[in-house]
């Protein structure tokens, strides 16, 4: 059994999703595990991990649109405001979804479907530099 590990940096303009799947598989490539198991993991509490559709962007706006949606700026509701307007809706954002992925490294390669992208979801209005951490365990 062997392992490797690297910090992923992802440079966010604000709300959105940010695909890095071009950098990761690369990497898992260069590792040369025949099997294995990759988890990345977001160490942000207002940015999140999903994969996602990555054919059409229009999957993307929809998501985005509907997660302000349900978590709208500016509630009543809110009871941390100090980081301003956009950070306690991110933080729920965050909880919605995922702050870790695992995915299986099967014969060298991730297992994505086709038309499926790995995603950091920024949930702050902001620009941000995210770091993911990257664990890749196997033979």
């Amino acid at each position: 059994m062997k392992q490797s590990v690297r910090d992923f940096q992802i440079n966010t303009r604000g709300k959105g999703l940010y695909e890095f799947t071009r950098e990761v598989v690369p990497w898992v490539r260069e590792q040369r595990f025949h099997s294995g198991l990759l988890t990345l993991f977001c160490r942000h509490t207002s940015a999140s991990l999903v994969i996602q559709e990555n054919a059409d962007p229009d999957v993307q706006t929809d998501l985005i649109r509907y997660f302000e949606r349900i978590v709208p700026e500016n509630s009543r509701d809110y009871i941390h405001t100090l980081e301003g307007p956009d950070d306690m809706p991110a933080h729920i954002r965050a909880a919605l979804t995922n702050s870790q992925l695992s995915i299986p490294v099967i014969g060298g390669h991730l297992t994505l479907g086709t038309w499926q992208g790995i995603y950091l979801f920024e949930h702050r209005s902001h620009p941000h530099r995210r770091s993911v951490a990257a664990h890749l365990l196997g033979e």
